[in-house]
């Protein structure tokens, strides 16, 4: 079996390095995009987990005989806003909706439009410059 990268990572004839480095940017844009995704999960968790841990400390509070100060703190923090109108989750939701979702079709879009669909070509092909050709560990692709 050759050791070469599959189809899926092979530049289709015709498309120049320009692009190659065009569609790698944008694709490099889109996981900045995905990691800036992951964060804001993890915001909405910790603000889920900030909650409750909230409700509990109120109801220690007013299990230790501070009835007034675990009343104010559960009317004005347990189960409030974190932006006008909004929950975490409900911005997580916006997010998804308004851009993330958005950024994904126009980057599936540009690569469907300009090369099949392929994805990660910039990096297959700095793979192919940077691995050591015929070395173990240093293959292609897993079946080669």
């Amino acid at each position: 079996m050759s050791d070469r990268p599959d189809e899926k990572h092979t530049r289709p004839d015709g498309v120049s390095d320009e692009t190659v480095e065009a569609l790698g940017k944008l694709s490099e844009a889109l996981e900045a995009v995905e990691e800036a995704r992951g964060h804001l999960y993890a915001f909405h968790r910790r603000c889920g987990t900030a909650d409750l841990m909230l409700g509990d400390a109120v109801d220690q509070l007013r299990n230790a005989g501070h009835g007034d100060l675990a009343d104010r703190l559960a009317d004005d923090l347990v189960g409030r806003n974190i932006v006008e109108g909004r929950w975490s989750f409900q911005v997580v939701e916006d997010y998804d909706a308004t851009y993330y979702a958005a950024f994904k079709e126009h980057e599936q879009a540009a690569r469907d439009e300009l090369v099949g669909g392929r994805k990660h070509l910039f990096e297959a092909e700095m793979k192919e410059d940077r691995r050591t050709h015929g070395r173990r560990h240093h293959e292609a692709r897993p079946d080669a």
